[in-house]
């Protein structure tokens, strides 16, 4: 699931068509790594969403408009400086590469037309938005890639822009037939990934297609193939690669029990069966915009929330620890009761020692068998005795100690993985204040100094409503499930949670009436879905009353108690579409 050289064609195309010819209104930089380009062709404004981020490389056109800095990053001021109100003249992709150039006209200081070129480079971690002018000297980049980390190509102002060839690679779209066919049976590799080790631009998937129209086995090794499958596989690829040079796209989502699984320009028939559906799409940036927008959100608020994880996972370690360390010292006063034995026996028995015996034998009347009592032969019987009791209360001290410690500890790490679930859900930035607040409340954060102001809490619970007109809520975290259950919720409604494992309370509001039993089912999903047990096939949800859950005083929020409850299994699945916050409020 990447964007590769046919996707990047396909992109090229649909940029090209929209934007070639178009007026740049509008320069901005949401992130770090990330352009919003706001463009006016003829009757049309389009924006055109570039992102070079390390973990997720974006580019497609949205509707959507993300909140600029308040002061602009150099970069964008750069841009803003060359190619502001600048013309976009062509769109192009330098043979199937993961790149895409833009050539933009505009005026210099004098008034004379100057070109410059905006190279965006798709290229995974090594991603990156580089301008340069006419003739590809870097005037900057948005990643600035020195002699240090990189020994390849240097990505700096004043160096030449040119493209690393790091592997030998042919250009799938210039290849001949008996390029083809000499580059790839000579390769020991098995042919599906020969396809995308040789070829520019060509992704694990497409290789498998490939694989797939020729009917060969992709796992056998490409210099094993006969002359006929070579050759019928060059067909395939000409074929394919007649599609791109056309712009003949297909672009296409593959979904397995509704999940998405993959996604490309061009048809994929590789995935078989009933529970696959390829869903297919008139543009590539809406394929894009649904496929990645929501991971893109996910792999944001992650970067954004990494230091609280970091906070929460090094309080799970350290609290790991000292519960198998307590647990350890726990099970070691197990035989405490034994020494209370010895002592009690030796009290009854001891009368028959002469002294300086290292054993006593006899009856243990507690289990009518008989049993062996070690002795140390400097002590008397009565001194023996007073030994074993002497370890027996001391045990007994630490049993009792060590089991309220136990209980304090299991406590903490339930609370702990109860906000780690919490992170996991996270979605926007306000989702993570209430999470911090708690942190800070229990002592993980340090208090905000004095005159701080208090943030404002924006965060809503999850709102779904069912077919049949039931809202259903779902806590983000552990003051939503609070507030949820035990102010939001009246009597008769239904609490849903995940059988021990954290997870968000989930409430369906009755309004009096009898629940028809898909809603349990999609409640009992949404609580399997927004629990730890999310990856798992199946989740056994409890469902209760409102009515029977009880808070203990002095627990940590989202934490109840009830007694009597049903219980379901659930797929980990959302079954019912969320309503937004807007129309929450």
């Amino acid at each position: 699931m990447a964007l590769d050289g046919t996707v990047m064609a396909s992109l090229t195309a649909e940029i090209g068509n929209r934007l070639e010819g178009g007026k740049i209104a509008k320069i901005a930089q949401p992130e770090k790594d990330e352009l919003l380009f706001t463009v006016k062709n003829q009757k049309n404004t389009w924006r055109l969403l570039i992102s070079a981020s390390a973990s997720l490389p974006l580019l497609y056109f949205t509707e959507q408009n993300k909140q600029s800095p308040m002061t602009a990053p150099n970069f964008c001021m750069l841009l803003r400086k060359h190619i502001g109100n600048g013309r976009i003249m062509r769109v192009s992709q330098p043979g199937l590469e993961r790149i895409i150039c833009l050539e933009i006209e505009h005026l210099d200081e004098l008034g004379d037309k100057r070109i410059k070129k905006l190279y965006i480079e798709i290229m995974g971690k090594h991603s990156n938005i580089i301008f340069c002018n006419d003739e590809d000297m870097i005037l900057d980049s948005i990643k600035h890639i020195s002699a240090q980390v990189s020994s390849v190509r240097e990505v700096l102002p004043g160096r030449p822009y040119f493209i690393p060839q790091t592997v030998e690679k042919k250009d799938p779209l210039t290849i001949s037939e008996a390029e083809f066919m000499e580059l790839i049976g000579h390769t020991a590799a098995p042919i599906q990934k020969a396809l995308y080790m040789k070829l520019t631009g060509i992704s694990p998937i497409v290789g498998t297609e490939l694989c797939h129209l020729a009917s060969i086995d992709g796992d056998v090794s490409a210099n094993e193939l006969s002359e006929a499958e070579l050759i019928h596989l060059c067909h395939m690829f000409s074929l394919m690669m007649d599609d791109v040079k056309s712009r003949s796209f297909t672009p296409n989502i593959i979904y397995y029990q509704n999940e998405p699984v993959e996604f490309s320009a061009l048809p994929l028939t590789c995935f078989e069966g009933e529970k696959y559906q390829a869903v297919t799409y008139d543009s590539i940036s809406t394929l894009l915009e649904e496929y990645y927008a929501s991971r893109n959100i996910l792999t944001r608020i992650r970067q954004k929330s990494v230091d609280l994880r970091k906070i929460v996972q090094t309080a799970l370690e350290r609290n790991y620890k000292k519960y198998d360390l307590q647990m350890k010292q726990l099970k070691d006063t197990e035989k405490r009761d034994k020494y209370k034995v010895y002592g009690e026996l030796l009290n009854t028995y001891g009368y028959e020692l002469e002294g300086g015996e290292k054993k006593l034998t006899c009856l243990n009347y507690y289990t009518n068998e008989e049993i062996t009592i070690p002795l140390d032969d400097q002590l008397s019987a009565r001194e023996n005795s007073q030994k074993f009791f002497d370890k027996y209360n001391k045990l007994k001290r630490t049993y009792e100690a060590l089991s309220e410690q136990t209980l304090e500890t299991k406590r903490e790490i339930d609370h702990l993985e109860s906000v780690s679930a919490a992170l996991d859900i996270a979605l926007k930035e306000e989702d993570l204040v209430q999470i911090k607040e708690e942190l800070m409340e229990y002592g993980y954060i340090k208090h905000r100094r004095a005159g701080d102001k208090k943030p404002k809490i924006t965060s809503r619970p999850f709102h779904y409503i069912t077919s049949d007109g039931f809202h259903v809520y779902v806590g983000k975290n552990n003051y939503q499930n609070d507030e949820l259950t035990f102010k939001l919720a009246n009597g008769g409604d239904w609490w849903f949670h995940a059988k021990g494992i954290p997870g968000s309370h989930v409430i369906v509001k009755t309004e009096g009436k009898e629940l028809p039993d898909h809603v349990f089912e999609e409640a009992g999903a949404l609580a399997a879905y927004y629990s730890k047990g999310r990856e798992n096939e199946k989740v056994e949800i409890d469902y209760i009353q409102r009515k029977h859950i009880r808070k203990v005083a002095g627990a940590a929020p989202g934490f109840v108690i009830y007694h009597t409850n049903y219980s379901l299994v659930a797929e980990p699945k959302l079954l019912l579409e969320e309503i937004s916050e807007k129309k929450n409020s």
